[in-house]
């Protein structure tokens, strides 16, 4: 039945849009309507209008600007659903303007965006970035130029389509998106009304969020699973116990850095994440470090600590037995084909830099077999033949094959041939990930205060110049003021391990040095519990610990074309404390505000029960949604019973802000089981609807005898 109706809308859209004109006959027309002050993205133009079906009933408009690479697609949906205003979607660095073709269920942002009143746009931000040679780029373009000229044309599309007045416009990106969000909304006037950047990091966070995380994950990978047992549900709580010296000193470094310990759950399947993409502009912006000072100099982890790296470096000589492509790369299990949900996702878009082109290699085989060690990256240098004296960036290792990553100039990979005698060499990556030491900022990075003597002085020798602002500054075209005209939803992440939490309220804290007491009139803060980096389900490894924060995002949109629209004030910013590195929130929602709901699970009024087997255990959750943020819908139980995640759903027929639910249950075998509920809610109560439902869990410890 609901395929009917949607092919019927469909039906209707497609005879409604054979009475207007083709946009693409017109586009000449409209292009001499835009006007723009910027020099380069003058002249746009249409070469695709058609109706599409999926992934839902829309009206695609597709074109660019001439003579640059700027590429966007619009997404228009019907008249009667167009309330006059648009969504527009910012990756995490500039992509393909047709990654949200491919969405679905909650991720559906086109559908999504049609069923809030809106068309929703995506652009190549200028074209694909080259990250074999990073300082290439025209930062301006992919941060916000090619965004803002394609969000100012589509609205003359719009009124030509729809009439009426000037649509209002709101962006959103998380990750280096939100660089990019901000880099708009602060070097722009009249383009977007709103925006919400989400999953922010500071102009500090690169790549020193990366290198305390990999020192970490070196020196404690033994040790991780008791960590999480002390974090977990019923553990002690002290996730110390056991370590030694330079194990507890490196956990001490992370959190106090700003790690949520709680995220250490997924170390398994973490790994370096977007440092895969970031490590050579370090190498390129400062070689000396990695060349001639940490393995030599005092003041670096190298030279005084050798001891800390025995069994992890690796300097290994070989030749070059024959390059892999990437089909039989896939064969041999080495490497994995680029999803479409990953490209232009916050957490995963980095996975499709560079691309594999047909007969490049992105793997070597080589004469000798390498060591099986805690390979976390590397070099591959280059000491014979046609391209001698260059060094290929290394992603794993395995056997005789060395994996490169996605970030190599395929001219330089074209000129290695069999024979040719190689380095695999993994100092560089061991030397950086203590790099963030040597990058002590200004006072206001509270977390590098670890870093200072008394007198607020370096410990460490200092590099020549602070990294991050320049990475920032390649991703947002400037540095972050928290000067803006609009209003700004933020969003961050309280188990966010790439974007560390405190990062958020260093932005907040620039929005009230520029707008003061009015701040609360422009600006909101809201932190999602139990969130990640990422956006996606599948992203989050073990469902019982960790939710998507997707229909926050999506709510807060809704939220902010209400607040611009019609002054309708959104809920406060979430309440919260600093204390060493880590972003404390209050238990209860009313005391918590934001929009997301609070679960609390205990077993017998704990958080840890023994039983002995086939005994009734008696659970009871206390949900509470912020005042008028909202109802409960659904709860999904886990008794940890399989080894795959089969909740037993219950969808609420009576939705409530607040409400306590009891469940008991029977484990008929002896074991240790982590039992979970989580919990949807959402603006409407309705429970159908699969956009905005706002996410969160609890879990206890139930050991049976």
């Amino acid at each position: 039945m609901k395929s009917k109706i949607i092919l019927f809308a469909f039906l209707i859209m497609s005879f409604s849009v054979i009475a207007q004109k083709s946009l693409v006959n017109l586009s000449s027309v409209l292009s001499e309507k835009f006007e723009t002050t910027d020099p380069l993205l003058t002249k746009p133009y249409i070469d695709i209008d058609e109706q599409r079906l999926l992934p839902s009933p829309h009206r695609f408009v597709h074109g660019g600007f001439e003579g640059t690479g700027t590429r966007f697609s619009f997404y228009f949906p019907s008249k009667e659903k167009y309330e006059g205003r648009f969504f527009q979607y910012i990756t995490p660095f500039p992509e393909n303007e047709n990654i949200s073709q491919s969405s679905t269920g909650e991720r559906n942002v086109i559908g999504f965006s049609n069923e809030s009143g809106a068309y929703f746009i995506e652009t190549n931000g200028g074209g694909a970035t080259d990250f074999s040679n990073p300082m290439a780029n025209d930062a301006t373009i992919g941060a916000y130029r090619a965004n803002a000229a394609s969000a100012q044309f589509s609205r003359i599309v719009a009124q030509e389509i729809f009439g009426g007045g000037r649509p209002f416009g709101y962006a959103f990106g998380g990750s280096g998106g939100a660089y990019r969000t901000i880099g708009g909304f602060e070097n722009t006037s009249g383009v977007w009304d709103g925006v919400v950047p989400y999953v922010l990091g500071s102009p500090m966070a690169i790549p020193n969020v990366f290198t305390v995380r990999m020192q970490a994950m070196r020196i404690l990978k033994d040790k991780f699973d008791q960590i999480n047992d002390g974090l977990d549900a019923g553990g002690s709580g002290d996730m110390y116990a056991g370590l030694n010296t330079e194990e507890k000193s490196a956990l001490e470094e992370v959190t106090k850095m700003g790690f949520p310990p709680h995220s250490w759950y997924d170390y398994k399947n973490m790994g370096i994440h977007g440092f895969l993409v970031l490590y050579n502009g370090v190498v390129m912006a400062d070689n000396a470090y990695f060349t001639q000072d940490f393995w030599n100099k005092p003041g670096y982890l190298g030279h005084d600590h050798p001891e800390s790296f025995e069994g992890a470096r690796l300097q290994k000589d070989s030749k070059v037995l024959k390059p892999i492509a990437i089909d039989e790369a896939v064969k041999l299990g080495i490497k994995e084909p680029i999803s479409e949900a990953d490209r232009g996702s916050a957490d995963l878009a980095w996975k499709a830099a560079g691309g594999s082109g047909a007969g490049v290699p992105v793997a070597f085989e080589i004469s000798d077999q390498l060591p099986e060690i805690d390979f976390l990256g590397g070099d591959l240098f280059i000491n014979s033949g046609e391209a001698k004296g260059q060094r290929l960036q290394v992603e794993t290792i395995t056997g005789n094959k060395v994996v490169l990553a996605p970030t190599n100039a395929a001219q330089i990979l074209a000129k290695i041939k069999p024979g040719d005698e190689v380095r695999v060499d993994n100092s560089n990556f061991l030397a950086v990930q203590s790099y963030h030491r040597h990058q002590v900022p200004g006072s206001e990075y509270k977390v590098w205060d670890q870093f200072r003597d008394a007198d607020g002085m370096p410990l460490y020798p200092q590099r020549p110049m602070l990294l991050g602002p320049m990475f920032t500054m390649g991703a947002a075209g400037s540095l972050p003021t928290g000067k803006f005209e609009g209003k700004m939803i933020l969003l961050g992440s309280l188990m966010d391990r790439e974007a560390f939490p405190w990062q958020c309220d260093w932005y907040r804290s620039r929005v009230k040095e520029h707008l003061g007491d009015k701040a609360d009139e422009n600006f909101r803060l809201w932190y999602t519990e139990h969130a990640l980096h990422g956006d996606q389900q599948d992203q989050l490894g073990d469902p019982t610990r960790a939710i998507s924060y997707n229909g926050v995002l999506q709510q807060a949109l809704r939220d902010l074309s209400g607040w611009v629209e019609k002054g309708e004030s959104p809920a406060a910013s979430t309440r919260y404390d600093i204390v060493d590195g880590q972003v404390i929130t209050p238990k209860l929602a009313q005391e918590r505000k934001g929009i997301q709901q609070t679960v609390s699970l205990t077993v017998g009024g704990k958080k840890k029960v023994e039983v002995k087997a086939r005994e009734k255990v008696k659970i009871q959750a206390v949900i509470e949604v912020p005042a008028g943020m909202g109802k409960v819908v659904k709860l999904d139980w886990d008794f940890d019973e399989s080894e795959n995640y089969y909740p037993e759903t219950t969808t609420l027929k009576k939705f409530k802000e607040k409400l306590v639910i009891k469940k008991s249950h029977v484990f008929d075998k002896p074991g240790t089981y982590f039992v979970t509920v989580r919990v949807e809610a959402n603006r409407t109560g309705n429970a159908d609807s699969p956009f905005a439902k706002i996410q969160n869990l609890d879990r206890v410890r139930v050991i049976v005898k």
